[in-house]
């Protein structure tokens, strides 16, 4: 067969793949109006890596290299979610972390809804205007977000899933901006405590904003020619400005956790962690019998926080997160000895873990 039969041979298959692919969106499109009618969660991981495991072993049986086809379907996942209309709702603008983390999350065909407070993220998936939702809940160097746990005591949403994303600062002006004529840096309060080294020297006003992306865009929209934000540098892309200075956060290993959010958790992975909310009994000992139910059961916690209620002065809830899911049978029965050791317990929800960090 000549060169260009086997051209023509390529084009009529390649029709026929992207008429399949096609046809798969379709009924992809066709299960997302379904699972809204039911309520059901866009995003099922599990059910992904079920048809990941099926056609990797195809792949296989055919020659075809797995990790390729499975970087094929991973693509085609990203358009099926798309279609389907996974809307992710974060807190800040285009070109945030939060933003960052939901893409890393779900994929680049996410669909996004930035919103100014963390409250209208909550607000936003509680009330089915988006699927999901991503917050931050504690950085490696600064600690906890307070509001994001605060919010999560009084919403019905739970962690579905979990994200670590490496954080790397810019320091960044408008074009012909230069770094010895600036006199004010803006940015979310996080960020500038996480750059104090690098500040300190330069003699600026510190103006602390609601969002780091949104400080770019600020000084962008306002001309300022006296200031710069400190951001990342997809930020700086997004807005078309300049990056003066990069990396510099005070501390390399500068990660921030993110919390998805949904109606309901996820299933069972295999790998999963639980997080929860609870308050114990105001006598001696009382966390630590707490705490031993989870030492005696041999389940590794990860985590363990406490918060003022806000109720009564100098009383606290805890926040804890520990190894495996809620609908595992050993950790069902848990949960329930748990309950009698405290005053109230709310299970925020069951999650895999996350990946292993490699966004450096």
């Amino acid at each position: 067969m000549k060169l260009e039969e086997l051209r023509l041979k390529v084009d009529d298959i390649d029709k026929d793949i992207v008429r399949l692919i096609a046809e798969r969106i379709k009924v992809a499109e066709q299960i997302g109006e379904l699972k809204k009618q039911e309520g059901r969660q866009i995003e099922d991981k599990q059910r992904e890596e079920a048809i990941i495991d099926k056609i990797k072993s195809i792949a296989h049986e055919k020659g075809i290299k797995e990790t390729d086809i499975e970087r094929i379907y991973r693509q085609i996942f990203i358009a099926s979610k798309s279609i389907q209309g996974a809307f992710v709702a974060f807190q800040g603008e285009l070109g945030a972390y939060s933003e960052e983390a939901a893409i890393n999350f779900f994929g680049a065909g996410v669909q996004v809804k930035p919103y100014e407070m963390l409250e209208n993220v909550f607000k936003s998936v509680e009330q089915g205007e988006s699927q999901f939702g991503i917050v931050p809940v504690e950085n490696s160097i600064e600690g906890s977000i307070s509001r994001t746990y605060d919010l999560l005591l009084d919403s019905p949403l739970k962690v579905c899933g979990e994200i670590e994303l490496r954080v790397s600062h810019c320091l960044i002006a408008n074009p012909g901006v230069k770094l010895d004529s600036i006199k004010k840096i803006y940015s979310h309060p996080q960020a500038l405590g996480q750059c104090q080294a690098f500040i300190k020297h330069l003699n600026c006003e510190l103006v602390p904003s609601y969002d780091t992306a949104g400080s770019v865009k600020m000084i962008k929209e306002k001309k300022i020619i006296d200031g710069a934000a400190i951001a990342s540098s997809r930020a700086a892309s997004i807005y078309n400005v300049n990056i003066i200075n990069c990396g510099i956060e005070d501390n390399p290993n500068n990660f921030t956790r993110f919390f998805v959010l949904s109606k309901e958790d996820a299933p069972p992975s295999g790998n999963d962690k639980t997080s929860l909310v609870f308050s114990v009994k105001h006598k001696p000992g009382a966390l630590f019998e707490f705490l031993q139910q989870l030492a005696e059961k041999n389940i590794n916690m990860t985590k363990l926080e406490s918060r003022p209620t806000r109720q009564k002065p100098w009383v606290y809830n805890f926040y804890l997160d520990f190894e495996g899911h809620r609908q595992n049978a050993k950790i069902k029965e848990t949960l329930k000895q748990l309950e009698d050791h405290t005053i109230f317990l709310k299970v925020l929800g069951s999650y895999p873990k996350a990946r292993q960090r490699n966004n450096d």
